[in-house]
C-alpha cells in the first residue's frame, strides 16, 4: 500500500507489489466536466461551437465551473498540445483538435485537450505519451470481482475503474521515445540472471499482464523460479498485451478466425435503448439491431465486476440533462460506433478465450509457491531485497525531468521545468 513502509523481511513470502516494481505511478485524471469527452470528435466540435456562441450567464452555466476550473482560470498548456493559455473567458480561441483517450476499460473516446477545461489533467503523463509508450492501468481492488487486475493501453488513460474504485496509471517508460523503463533500478538485470537471458521492459510487461493478481494492498506480481514457467507466461502475456492494445505492438489488428467473426445481422436503430444477449444464438441485441456471433466470453467479460460491453453501451446512450452541452450528440447511432462495437467484441472474445490459460498459469504459480514454503525457500520479494532491487529509491517514484522542449505557461509565459 502506498505510503506504508514495510520492514525488511515482512511478507517476503508474498509476491512483490507492482507499486514497488513499477515505482512511478500517477492517480487517475479528473476531467471535471463530462462535456469535454465524447465517443466521437464531431460532437466535441459541436459542443465547443455552442459554448463559444453563448454569452454571459448562459456561457458560464454551460461551461460548468468547478473549484479547479472556471472560465477565468489561468493555466499552462498541456505538453504536446497547441491550445490557448489566455484565460478562456477572454479568448477561447479555435476549437482544440480532439485527441484519443482511454475513457474506461477498452473504451477509446475523444477529449478536448485544453488545460483550461480539465480539472486535473496530469501533465506528467502527457509529457511521456506517444509511441512507443504504453500505460499499465491498475484496476481498483473489488473483493470477489471477476476480471483482470491490470489493463494496458497505448492511448492516454483516464484511469478510473468502472466500479468507482481508484486505481493507478503506470507508464512503461519514464521519458519520451521509450527511454528509461519505469522499473525498479536493477530489476531487469536481476530477472535476466534469474531466467538466463536478457529481459527488456516489454517482456516484463507481458509477464505482468499474464501473471498480476489483485490484492487489498494493490497488484502483486509472482516471479517463478522455473525459467520455463516464465517463458510460457511471457508468451501468453505478449498475446494478451497485443490484443489489449489492438495490435499496436505487433502491427497486426486482432481478428477472430473465419466463421467466428461478428457481423451485423440487423441494423442498429437510430436510438437504441437497451443491450441484451441471447446465449442460444450468440446474438447481441441493441433493441432491433442484432450482431452475431458474439461468444459468451465476450458478453461476460468484466472489469471490476462490471461487464465491459454493457458499460461501453451505457457511455453512448445515457440520458443527458436537457439544454446542457452533454445533450449535444449524434442525431442517430453513427456507423463508426457499430464498427467500434465489432472491434470491441473481437478483443473481448479473444481475451476471454485465453482466460483459461491465464487461470492455469495463476494456479501453477500458486502451487509452486505452496510447494516452496515447507522448504524455507527464499520468496521473490526477499530475493529482490537481497539483490538491492527493493525497496526502490524514492527518486524512482517521481517523474523524470523532461527538459527537451519549452512549454507555454499561463498567459503565454514560458514554464521552467
Amino acid at each position: 500500500m502506498r505510503g506504508v513502509t514495510v520492514a525488511p523481511g515482512a511478507h517476503d513470502d508474498a509476491p512483490p507489489l507492482l507499486d514497488d516494481l513499477m515505482p512511478w505511478s500517477v492517480a487517475p485524471l479528473r476531467f471535471g466536466r463530462s462535456w469535454i469527452v465524447a465517443p466521437d470528435a464531431r460532437t466535441l466540435r459541436a459542443r465547443w461551437a455552442r459554448l463559444v456562441a453563448a454569452e454571459g450567464a448562459e456561457r458560464d452555466a454551460l461551461f460548468r465551473p468547478s473549484r479547479a476550473r472556471t472560465p477565468a482560470s489561468a493555466v499552462a498548456a498541456l505538453p504536446g498540445q497547441r491550445t490557448g493559455t489566455v484565460r478562456w473567458a477572454r479568448e477561447p480561441g479555435p476549437c482544440p483538435e480532439p485527441v484519443r483517450v482511454a475513457r474506461g476499460p477498452f473504451d477509446e473516446q475523444w477529449l478536448l485537450p485544453d488545460h483550461r477545461l480539465i480539472d486535473t489533467a496530469r501533465p506528467e503523463l502527457w509529457r511521456v505519451a506517444g509511441e512507443p509508450q504504453l500505460f499499465a492501468v491498475e484496476q481498483g481492488y473489488v473483493p470477489g470481482a471477476a476480471g483482470p487486475a491490470l489493463l494496458v493501453t497505448a492511448a492516454l488513460p483516464e484511469g478510473r475503474s468502472p466500479a468507482g474504485r481508484p486505481g493507478r496509471i503506470r507508464p512503461l517508460f519514464r521519458r519520451p521515445g521509450g527511454r528509461e523503463p519505469n522499473l525498479a533500478p536493477g530489476l531487469l538485470d536481476a530477472l535476466g540472471e534469474r531466467y538466463g537471458h536478457e529481459v527488456d521492459a516489454l517482456e516484463w510487461l507481458a509477464w505482468t499482464v499474464a501473471a498480476a493478481r489483485p490484492s487489498p494492498a494493490g497488484c502483486r506480481v509472482p516471479l517463478p523460479e522455473d525459467p520455463a514457467v516464465w517463458a510460457a507466461g511471457v508468451e501468453l502475456g505478449r498475446e494478451l498485451l497485443d490484443i489489449q492494445v489492438r495490435g499496436a505492438v505487433s502491427g497486426t489488428k486482432p481478428r477472430l478466425p473465419g466463421g467466428r467473426r461478428p457481423y451485423v445481422r440487423a441494423a442498429v436503430p437510430a436510438r437504441p435503448t437497451a443491450m441484451t444477449y441471447e446465449a442460444g444464438d450468440e446474438a447481441l441485441c441493441l433493441d432491433g439491431g442484432r450482431v452475431s456471433p458474439v461468444p459468451a466470453e465476450a458478453w461476460e467479460f468484466a472489469v471490476g465486476g462490471v461487464r465491459v460491453l454493457e458499460q461501453w453501451f451505457a457511455q453512448r446512450t445515457a440520458a443527458a440533462e436537457p439544454g446542457s452541452l452533454d445533450a449535444i450528440g449524434p442525431a442517430a447511432w453513427p456507423q463508426e460506433w457499430t464498427s467500434e462495437l465489432l472491434d470491441l467484441i473481437t478483443v473481448l472474445a479473444l481475451l476471454g478465450a485465453r482466460e483459461p490459460e491465464r487461470a492455469a498459469l495463476a494456479a501453477e504459480l500458486e502451487r509452486a509457491a505452496l510447494a516452496a514454503e515447507p522448504e524455507g525457500a527464499t520468496g521473490p520479494a526477499a530475493a529482490l531485497r537481497a539483490a538491492g532491487v527493493l525497496p526502490p529509491p524514492s527518486a524512482s517514484r517521481r517523474p523524470a525531468s523532461v527538459l527537451d522542449h519549452q512549454e507555454e505557461g499561463p498567459e503565454g509565459q514560458f514554464m521552467l521545468l
